[in-house]
């Protein structure tokens, strides 16, 4: 039997994507991955923010990056924020496109504070992950027709 191969067995320069980053706070790191085998690398808060209960804010990442084509950046929270801070992101994940990463734009990661208390987040903290993701556009061919249905949105059952 083969075993898979895993991110951390792979030669580390078969699978480099050379992205350009500018730090805005340059006293803050460049964001890393944490281990060998991590898929996503920590953002980190730039400055600390207090987020009230109930409502939804926009924490600075400190970074500002140029997306390769062929690829978009998706943010998504460490799998401790919402346990530790109680904080989601509202739509699930963010999207970065490619063409956000002029002067000023910031990746922000945007947060909901689901608990009943306010939350701070702390200058140089890890709050989110960033892990690209090739992409493509589609021409759509239109067609009169799609055949058969097969149910309803969750008829393949629980």
């Amino acid at each position: 039997m083969v075993s898979p191969l895993r991110i951390a067995d792979m030669d580390i320069s078969a699978q480099l994507l050379h992205v350009a980053i500018k730090r805005i706070d340059t006293d803050l790191p460049i964001p890393t991955y944490a281990t060998a085998g991590s898929v996503g690398f920590d953002l980190l808060c730039r400055e600390e923010i207090e987020i009230a209960p109930r409502t939804v804010e926009l924490i600075p990442s400190n970074v500002i990056v140029r997306i390769p084509a062929g690829y978009m950046l998706m943010l998504t929270l460490r799998s401790s924020t919402p346990l530790r801070k109680g904080l989601l992101i509202p739509n699930g994940v963010g999207i970065i496109d490619q063409d956000y990463c002029g002067e000023g734009d910031e990746l922000k990661v945007q947060v909901f504070n689901f608990r009943e208390e306010a939350v701070t987040v702390t200058r140089g903290e890890r709050i989110a992950q960033g892990i690209f993701i090739p992409v493509m556009h589609v021409r759509w061919d239109e067609v009169d027709e799609m055949g058969q249905g097969r149910g309803g949105f969750g008829s393949t059952g629980v």
